[in-house]
């Protein structure tokens, strides 16, 4: 099984910004206890600042893997066109979010991309990415 993770903007800075909101672990330091715990799966990860990076990398694993799993950041709240890019692939896509978003700021309630997306998981901490790979592993 292939996952493509996918973060938006200025989640590179995890554990450094918004201790917290965010916490204080790096989403690298996760992403290996992520690999070792599922071993048998191959995990790749791709973080850009760039709208337009979000969608290339969407065209370019949306084919041929077996579930995205993205985190889009404020894109989540604006971009059309990374909802677009969703909704033009065929692989299943699951919208994360680290904070409950809806316990936020009022423009975080409205998400542009969730209508593209099999599911939404928002509000577990880094843990929302392993509940997302839960469900490709277990559909």
């Amino acid at each position: 099984m292939k996952i493509q993770i996918i973060n938006g903007p200025n989640l590179n800075l995890l554990g450094v910004r918004e201790k917290s909101i965010y916490g204080d672990n790096s989403f690298e330091s996760y992403l290996e206890q992520l690999r070792q715990q599922y071993a048998d799966v191959t995990i790749d990860y791709f973080q850009s600042n760039k709208e337009g990076e979000l969608i290339d990398k969407l065209h370019e694993v949306g084919f041929s893997y077996d579930g995205v799993i993205i985190n889009a950041g404020a894109y989540t709240h604006t971009s059309i066109a990374i909802a677009d890019g969703i909704a033009a692939i065929t692989t299943p896509v699951i919208e994360v979010h680290i904070s409950n978003v809806h316990k936020r700021e009022a423009f975080r309630h409205q998400s542009m991309l969730a209508a593209s997306c099999i599911g939404v998981i928002a509000g577990f901490g880094l843990n929302s990415y392993r509940l997302a790979l839960e469900h490709f592993l277990t559909r």
